[in-house]
């Protein structure tokens, strides 16, 4: 499970959701320590559920190797839920004036990256088992 690539990115695009809840997106006015000026996932309830929802199914489809075409599907919805939390979280940005993007708002624009190298590594063995296949 682990020893393939895939393994790899999925658990990095899992570890950047779920830090995404803690890191802010976005900061408003001067930098301070307190988390009312911080706009992170756990600022909205949609994007607390959808973050949740995107990290849990990365680590789900880890373990679910052994099927290759259902992990390979769950992967594509994935990317596909990032990029809809992406959207998400410039349109609520929106309602805060002053500020900027964090440098850990870096997390969630690398989630669907990872999640596109996973979905990569998942075709690309997908092609080697049919091949082999073939062979016997």
């Amino acid at each position: 499970m682990i020893q393939r690539i895939q393994s790899l990115w999925l658990l990095a695009a899992s570890v950047c959701t779920f830090l995404s809840m803690k890191f802010p997106f976005y900061y408003i006015g001067p930098h301070t320590e307190l988390t009312s000026d911080q706009f992170n996932a756990t600022t909205k309830i949609v994007l607390l559920m959808l973050t949740s929802i995107l990290g849990a199914l990365c680590l789900f489809t880890i373990f679910i190797y052994k099927q290759r075409k259902l992990q390979l599907w769950l992967a594509i919805l994935a990317i596909i839920i990032s990029i809809l939390n992406i959207f998400l979280y410039f349109n609520y940005k929106k309602d805060y004036t002053g500020g900027g993007l964090a440098l850990t708002s870096v997390m969630v624009f690398a989630v669907p990256v990872f999640l596109f190298f996973a979905v990569q590594g998942i075709y690309k063995d997908q092609k080697l088992v049919k091949s082999m296949d073939r062979l016997r």
